[in-house]
């Protein structure tokens, strides 16, 4: 085939084939799409219900692209390259932005860009590196507080002193908790469906809260579920009232998240171990539960013993019988069982005869 039978027989969108011997060969034109520009807020509009579910995280995501769009200055691209990545980030740090609120943020966008990367409306992604996060104090409720806390909020709305037992106890986030249905209870447990990390997870329920899940009975027809009257707002406004009355207004980790801290930190306290306290939140990787890691530390009362006791004392009290004495050092369990309880010794083992001949 001559070339000027390809300019002026072929457009880009057909199949041209050609024979050589025994093989066939197909060549394709692909069509050349021009790539328009963009702002950020125009890719959100088009693609935020495709990516993000309804609720409060698309909420966040929301604010956090609006307040890039207008760092940006609605500024229009067809590519989003690295330098303007690392002016957005460096915008971000200057406005006070922890290192975490920018991790957060720069998930947003890039899982955004990703997006319209696939779908052709950029040719260019940047590449986007996780900031170094500090691991920050986990503030919980001490059983003094809940008590005055939940108190205040009981005052005020008995179905939000219900659903706030039901968090400090079960540890489930809130949306978790408003989810709920009557099939979702099933004698002693509970099962969450609608997750953040879209896993379900089934865990028993304490004494309080079966209790807190019974609704009294009222006339008119039975809601959904043992929460499902409440939004998120209206839990929100009500907590904060009761927070501002027993004097933890200027606290601002004290919101409904710090129940799910609180349960944590009571199962850790209590000498149940990481993983299991990982099934029991849900959490989707371990590293988000060793951040209350540092609470179990009923495994290192003994070396405040070892630290406290004289090394003399420590030789002559009970070398043995320490759980810290040293693995190269301690007797051979085997040895130790080879000595009569009489005390009388054992005769040596005669040397074995050689085999050789």
């Amino acid at each position: 085939m001559t070339n000027e039978a390809i300019q002026e027989g072929f457009s880009s969108d057909h199949f041209a084939q050609f024979s050589s011997q025994n093989s066939k060969f197909k060549y394709t034109y692909n069509k050349i799409r021009e790539v328009k520009s963009h702002r950020v807020g125009e890719l959100f509009s088009a693609y935020r219900d495709i990516l993000w579910d309804d609720g409060r995280h698309k909420y966040n995501v929301s604010s956090f692209i609006g307040e890039i769009d207008e760092i940006l200055l609605g500024e229009r691209f067809s590519a989003f390259d690295q330098s303007t990545l690392d002016n957005l980030i460096g915008t971000l740090r200057q406005r006070g932005n922890s290192n975490a609120t920018i991790n957060r943020k720069m998930a947003a966008l890039s899982k955004l860009l990703r997006k319209a990367y696939k779908m052709g409306d950029i040719h260019s992604l940047p590449e986007f590196r996780r900031q170094k996060e500090r691991a920050g104090r986990i503030r919980f409720l001490e059983r003094d507080e809940e008590a005055r806390l939940f108190a205040a909020i009981r005052s005020r709305s008995e179905d939000a002193y219900r659903l706030s037992v039901f968090l400090v106890d079960s540890g489930c986030r809130l949306g978790e908790a408003l989810g709920l249905i009557w099939n979702d209870i099933q004698e002693h447990r509970v099962s969450f469906w609608i997750t953040k990390s879209g896993r379900s997870r089934t865990i028993p329920m304490t004494e309080r809260v079966k209790e807190v899940i019974k609704l009294p009975p009222t006339e008119g027809r039975r809601p959904k579920g043992p929460f499902t009257t409440f939004s998120q707002a209206q839990y929100r406004a009500i907590w904060n009232e009761a927070k501002a009355e027993v004097g933890l207004a200027a606290d601002d980790q004290v919101v409904p998240h710090i129940l799910r801290h609180t349960c944590a930190s009571r199962l850790v306290q209590g000498g149940i171990d990481i993983r299991r306290v990982q099934m029991w939140l849900g959490h989707q990787t371990l590293s988000m539960t060793m951040r209350y890691a540092h609470l179990a530390t009923n495994d290192l009362d003994g070396c405040v013993v070892v630290l406290e006791t004289p090394r003399g004392e420590q030789s002559a009290s009970d070398p043995e019988g320490s759980v810290f004495s040293s693995p190269v050092t301690a007797p051979s369990p085997l040895k130790a069982s080879r000595k009569p309880a009489d005390g009388t010794k054992i005769p040596a083992k005669a040397p074995r005869k050689s085999s050789k001949i």
